[in-house]
């Protein structure tokens, strides 16, 4: 479902003379269905990058980024809004949402985007809004008024709404508390269940050891840390 074939990641900083920095060299992994990856390794050595680059939002200097059959390299932007849209859901750590649309309509927005009727999408969307402890109080505003925590949940609600064959996880569980964070790691093995293949970053090794199956250093294709 994820695979990556020597792929390479440079930056060119063009305010110091158009300096260019290698930042991924390499990077070659598979990731099943079923199967959740652990990105590891020092801070620094490119997961978060990696991240981006198999999201789209970072496009590789070489190699092949195959998600669902697209290679995102090579892909036109309208196959990448695609993929994203039907194939890869991405957690971040940060709620980015237009401003005063609804917490519920935030949440179910991933299900309308591949027609599921508004009632459905709603429904859903309030099954995971309670399963993560957002007062039902709150659905009706905008998720820019909470606080950061309700953020990170209302993030994760939304990531986990439509069945995604394909998720990336970039430390779902940080500042969480237990009852939530058990949430969430029951939300990644049921995506599991049904067959999700997920990457993620995890400092929390509790949660990395529950949930994800083995673990890629990252540093190893990093030119920095080899040096």
């Amino acid at each position: 479902m994820i695979d990556l074939q020597d792929v390479s990641k440079t930056f060119t900083l063009h305010n110091q003379g158009s300096a260019v920095i290698e930042v991924l060299t390499g990077v070659t992994l598979s990731v099943a269905p079923g199967e959740c990856v652990a990105l590891t390794g020092a801070s620094g050595a490119g997961k978060s990058t990696l991240m981006r680059m198999i999201y789209g939002n970072y496009r590789a200097q070489a190699g092949v980024i195959n998600v669902g059959g697209v290679d995102l390299v090579q892909a036109e932007p309208r196959d990448v809004i695609r993929i994203r849209r039907d194939v890869l859901g991405y957690v971040s750590q940060f709620l980015r949402v237009v401003p005063r649309v609804p917490t519920i309509d935030v949440v179910a927005e991933p299900l309308r985007a591949v027609g599921v009727a508004q009632d459905a999408a709603q429904a859903r969307a309030r099954e995971l809004l309670s399963r993560l402890n957002i007062p039902e109080r709150l659905w009706s505003l905008s998720p820019t008024t909470f606080s950061g925590g309700e953020q990170q949940r209302v993030n994760i609600a939304r990531g986990f709404a439509h069945a995604y064959p394909a998720m990336l996880l970039d430390e779902p569980t940080a500042s969480l508390d237990a009852a939530n964070r058990e949430v969430v790691l029951s939300l990644i093995e049921e995506a599991k269940a049904r067959g999700a293949a997920i990457v993620g970053i995890f400092h929390d090794e509790a949660a990395r050891a529950r949930v994800c199956d083995r673990e890629i250093d990252v540093s190893r294709f990093s030119p920095a840390c080899a040096a």
